[in-house]
Order: C-alpha cells, then sequence, then structure tokens
C-alpha cells in the first residue's frame, strides 16, 4: 500500500486500504477534481472524522495521500525553473464550514501550488468548493486569488488548464520584464544576523552583498535579523522564513543567501520551507573561488575545498546536492562529483591532496633556488579587493591590471621588481584574505601561503577607502598571527585617490603606516624606501649601505 501521511493513528485497516486506494485515481489534467474523487474524499473524510488531502500533479495522478489538513502532505520535490508553479493542485476536505483557511493559504504560497480546493462535507457529501490560486505578484494586492464558494459540482467543467496557462503566462513575461532590466544576472536575496555587534553586522551584511555580486548574483532585497541565538531547525525561524519566500515571490528571486555558515540540517529544513535556492556564506565563497580558478593548481586547490565542504552534507538527496540549473553555488567539480558515494569522494580528495602536495614541493625548490640567488622576497598580503595586484604592477612595472573583484588572484604571483639604492626584489601577491576565511580553504590553499612562510618581509596592504578598514585590518593580522610567518610585517595604506580626507589622516595616524595610490602612483617612492629599509634591518644588505637610517625604524 502507498504511504498515508499525517495522523493515520486509530483508523481501521480497512479504511486505511481505501485511503491507499486513493493513490489509483486519475483526473483529467484540464479539470481541478471529478465528481467520483470529490464524493470518495467526503465519504473517507466522515469516516475518518478527520479531513482528507491529496496531491495531484498535473497529469492527474495522486502523488500523495494525508489524513489531516493541507500542511500535513509532504513538500514535493520540484524545481519551478521553466515555471513559478510546482506543477501541484492540492485537494482537501474541511468538515467544518468556514472556508479556505489561513493556513491553508499560508500552504499554497510557500509551496508554490497550482492551485487549492477545499470540500464542504456534510453528511458524508461534498457541498461547497471554495478554490484559490497564486496571481503574479503586485505591491499593494494579495498574492492569491480566492474565488466565492460554489456548490461543488459547478467546478467540474471548469477549465482549469485554460486558466493555469493564462497565470504562467503572466508570470514568465513579468520575469522576462525584470531579466531584461537586470541582464542575466541571478537574483538573490541576502540575510546576515545581528547577534549584537551594531555596526559591524552592518558592514558585514555589506561584504555579503559585494560577494554575492562577484558572484554574478543580483541582489533584489538584503535584511539584518536580529538574533542572540540561532535556531537549530530554521536559523533564523520559520515565520522570519516565511516572509523572505513572500518577498522572493514579489521580487522573482530564486536564491537565498545567509552571511553565516548553516549547518546541513539547517539548510535543508530551510530550503524544504522556502522552496528557494539556499547558500550559506562559504558556499558563496567556494563558488567565487571556482569562477576564478583559471590554473591547474588553483583549479585543484578549489575542488579539494569544495569536496571537503559537501562530504559531511552527502546525506541523502536534496535541492543542495542536486542543482541542474546552474548558478551561483554550482560551480566547481560539477554535478557528477556531488553525487558520488562518499567512499569515491575520499579517494578523490586523497588524489587531490597527493597532487597538492607536488604542487607544494615544486614551488619550496623553487624558492630555495631563490635564496641561493640571494634575491630578497617581499610577500604582498591583504584583504581580499585591497588592491594587491595593482600595487604589484606599480612597484614591478609588469602584470596585468587588478580587477575590481574579490579573490581575483587565487595563484601566487612573482615579479621581479627594483628598489632604488637597494638593487632587485622578487615581489609576490597572495591570495586575498577575508573575515571569518572558511578553514577548509586555508587548507586547500596551504602551498599558495606558504610562500608567506618563506618571504622576507609580509606587506600588508589596506584599502582605505573601505568602509571598516581597521575591522579588515584586525581581521587580516588575526589570519597572519594563526599562520606564524617569521619575516616582519609592513602595513601601508592603498587606494588614497578613493579615501575620504580625514578618514585616511586617521588610519595612517592610528596605524602609523605610509599611504599610497597604486592607481595614480603617489607615495610608492615613500613605499620602496620603507621596503628596502626593513630588508636591510633584516640583515639582507643594499647597494648603498648610506641611503638607509638602520635606527629610523625597527
Amino acid at each position: 500500500m502507498n504511504k498515508l501521511y499525517g495522523n493515520v493513528q486509530g483508523l481501521k485497516p480497512s479504511l486505511k486500504k481505501r485511503l491507499g486506494n486513493l493513490y489509483r485515481r486519475r483526473v483529467p489534467a484540464n479539470r481541478l477534481y471529478t465528481a467520483e474523487l470529490a464524493r470518495t474524499l467526503a465519504e473517507l473524510s466522515a469516516e475518518a472524522g478527520k479531513a482528507v488531502s491529496i496531491l495531484l500533479a498535473r497529469n492527474g495522478q495522486v502523488r500523495a495521500v494525508a489524513v489531516g489538513d493541507a500542511a500535513s502532505l509532504p513538500v514535493p520535490e520540484h524545481a519551478y525553473i521553466e515555471t513559478r508553479l510546482s506543477g501541484y493542485r492540492l485537494v482537501h476536505t474541511h468538515l467544518a464550514p468556514g472556508g479556505l483557511s489561513p493556513s491553508d493559504l499560508s500552504v499554497l504560497f510557500l509551496h508554490r501550488y497550482d492551485s487549492i480546493v477545499a470540500l464542504d462535507v456534510e453528511e458524508g457529501r461534498p457541498t461547497r468548493a471554495h478554490l484559490a490560486h497564486l496571481v503574479p505578484p503586485r505591491a499593494e494586492e494579495e498574492d492569491w486569488r480566492v474565488y466565492p464558494p460554489r456548490a461543488y459540482a459547478e467546478y467540474l467543467d471548469w477549465d482549469y488548464q485554460a486558466v493555469l496557462a493564462a497565470l504562467e503566462e503572466e508570470l514568465a513575461r513579468q520575469a522576462k520584464v525584470r531579466e531584461l532590466a537586470d541582464g542575466s544576472g541571478e537574483r538573490v536575496i541576502l540575510l546576515a544576523v545581528d547577534s549584537g555587534h551594531g555596526p559591524e553586522a552592518e558592514l558585514h551584511l555589506q561584504e555579503l552583498a559585494e560577494l554575492a555580486a562577484t558572484a554574478g548574483g543580483v541582489v533584489v532585497h538584503r535584511e539584518l535579523v536580529y538574533r542572540q541565538s540561532l535556531d537549530p531547525r530554521y536559523a533564523i525561524g520559520r515565520g522570519k522564513l516565511e516572509e523572505l519566500t513572500q518577498k522572493a515571490y514579489h521580487e522573482n528571486a530564486g536564491t537565498l543567501i545567509f552571511g553565516i555558515d548553516l549547518t546541513p540540517a539547517q539548510a535543508g529544513e530551510i530550503e524544504r520551507v522556502t522552496q528557494l535556492k539556499v547558500l550559506d556564506r562559504t558556499q558563496l565563497i567556494l563558488d567565487i573561488f571556482a569562477q576564478h580558478a583559471r590554473t591547474p593548481q588553483a583549479e585543484t586547490q578549489v575542488e579539494l575545498a569544495q569536496l571537503r565542504y559537501l562530504l559531511p552534507r552527502l546525506v541523502g538527496k536534496g535541492r543542495q546536492l542536486s542543482r541542474l540549473g546552474g548558478g551561483i553555488g554550482t560551480r566547481g567539480p560539477g554535478e557528477t562529483k556531488l553525487e558520488v558515494d562518499r567512499r569515491r569522494i575520499n579517494e578523490r580528495i586523497r588524489r587531490l591532496e597527493r597532487e597538492l602536495e607536488k604542487i607544494a614541493k615544486q614551488r619550496r625548490t623553487a624558492r630555495k633556488a631563490r635564496k641561493r640567488n640571494r634575491t630578497p622576497v617581499v610577500a604582498i598580503v591583504g584583504y581580499t579587493n585591497a588592491g594587491k595586484t595593482t600595487l604589484l604592477r606599480a612597484l614591478t612595472r609588469k602584470g596585468d591590471e587588478g580587477e575590481d573583484k574579490l579573490f581575483a588572484t587565487l595563484k601566487p604571483l612573482t615579479r621581479r621588481g627594483y628598489l632604488p639604492g637597494y638593487g632587485e626584489v622578487l615581489f609576490t601577491d597572495t591570495v586575498g584574505f577575508i573575515r571569518e576565511m572558511p578553514a577548509g580553504l586555508l587548507t586547500a590553499f596551504r602551498a599558495t601561503l606558504e610562500e608567506l612562510v618563506e618571504a622576507d618581509l609580509i606587506l600588508h596592504v589596506l584599502d582605505a577607502s573601505a568602509p571598516g578598514a581597521l575591522e579588515r585590518y584586525r581581521g587580516v593580522e588575526a589570519q597572519l598571527d594563526e599562520l606564524q610567518p617569521p619575516a616582519p610585517r609592513l602595513l601601508v595604506l592603498n587606494k588614497a585617490d578613493r579615501a575620504d580626507p580625514f578618514d585616511l589622516e586617521m588610519l595612517a595616524e592610528k596605524l602609523a603606516a605610509p599611504v599610497v595610490s597604486a592607481v595614480k602612483g603617489t607615495g610608492l617612492d615613500e613605499l620602496k624606501r620603507l621596503v628596502a629599509q626593513k630588508l636591510v634591518l633584516e640583515g639582507l644588505p643594499a647597494q648603498d649601505w648610506a641611503q638607509y637610517d638602520l635606527g629610523a625604524q625597527t
């Protein structure tokens, strides 16, 4: 017998069997229900003393049967890529008059059902029918249309399919209009959680917006939710999720991005409730890394980080592991690698680790060769999009122009430069840091970050124009302290041409750092002098010792 959902305790076996036989029913695709089905539902409901609900697919097949109200039915697996509706309609009984309840309409909206029908039952017979379906989103109207109650027989010849086709045509037209207005970007909603951090939480939401834009998303709504502690099931609470689902419907958004890391259970429950694609902060960052990985080394590192992240999430199948539609969160190893069993995933991880170890050995060999030549190495580090690549190009007069994107550089890039009166120096651009860098990325990019350990000087580049620059400075310094590179550090404030003069002066005084504009070229001569002075203090002699006052800076 097919599975019965809802409260079936206390029902006679014969009644359960008859309820299970509902799975054999078929309804014409252009009809809401048949007279025979309506009468059968009414009889079964009266005998059980409870509501009976069924879920019908568009081909007329019964997909689920439940004893209870509309919320008793399971959420069907569906992805509305080509349409905005789920492709299912719900028919259920009411033993008491009153029409469609708020709970019925909430189920209709949250699960994007094609329609919902409530049949009033009196003395074991169907009497009135109550019908509702979604409507195209409009600013000041309800998201559904509720029809006046009618005798249930009046809907038997109602051309349901024609109404549904017109509705989907209008939904598709509105979606097309917004797509043309926004371009080809994926429409996303952002959500950050403030657990008492105040202004810092606003900065984190702004950073999340930058990450989403870098990944190719079009941010249509962003929201900051205050919670002292996360809900273990829904993270931000079911009520807030339902609000965001409504917002997504009005904004034609299909993706919900959280500024926190979600547990596998939370991600699954949120996707089940909202029927949206759900990404957390780590998934978003991994997607950006995958998007910017253009070399075999970077691709290997990103794939390793993604597989390590996905491994504990391979329990069961959810929308987060079955994204055939593409978009943010789907780049990287690909669908076949995401759905293989745990053993094969582990084998792949071990093979990638061996490949990265080979890369690490090759880079160590190259570093030893540089040391034999006694060429000093300056590692350029900093928060992502701080202008490190642009500064490298300005200092060496070589290389590509930097991009105004987060994590544009994933592979260490080394260029030979010259410091006046000192000589040749190797400048190495490294992968950018970010607040609360996912541990899996730090591990996967170990070969890249080893450049810091072997460097003679670490040049920390801080974007002086960025909101929350001090917090970014502290975040990078904290991550450097964890890596424990032995080389001294030199801080430089970049993007002086964009920064507010007052903020720039305050940062320069507070952090005792030189100020430059890598784009305009201002301040570079002083920076080169300070770099050379630091190298001399580290015992790496210059061509002209007299130029550097060794007591000026320690």
